[in-house]
């Protein structure tokens, strides 16, 4: 029987900003990470790469050692990511409240008109698909 492979455990910050690069470049090597992390800030390329490599042992991306510089990509995509990062805010800071969650989110930052007509849509939908 074939052996499941890890669940990835939530990212840090730093991580997030890594697997950002990763979902917008796609495949990379370190270095490649590391000068796209640098336009926006300095950074460290042994710091990257000590970040890449725990990466890679807590399922978060896979290394590709096919060639001399490893390559790295992301186990899983963004969205998924995303919806993990959310689930785990709404069971510790909202007590599963989907409602106060994005009450939240609405009242840490003024939304837009095109913003809200998107949230009325996906509920719709989402309420379409429930049914």
């Amino acid at each position: 029987m074939a052996k499941e492979a890890p669940v990835p455990q939530r990212p840090t910050d730093a991580e997030l900003e890594i697997l950002s690069v990763l979902w917008k470049h796609g495949p990379s090597t370190v270095r490649e990470v590391h000068e796209q992390i640098s336009i926006n800030k300095p950074a460290q390329y042994t710091t990257v790469l000590k970040t890449l490599q725990i990466m890679a042992a807590k399922s978060l991306v896979r290394r590709d050692e096919e060639q001399r510089a490893h390559v790295y990509s992301a186990s899983k995509p963004r969205e998924w990511t995303q919806r993990q990062i959310a689930g785990d805010v709404l069971q510790r800071a909202f007590g599963g409240s989907a409602r106060s969650l994005l009450m939240g989110a609405l009242s840490a930052r003024k939304a837009s008109k095109a913003e809200l007509a998107e949230i009325r849509k996906l509920i719709d939908d989402y309420e379409k698909e429930s049914e």
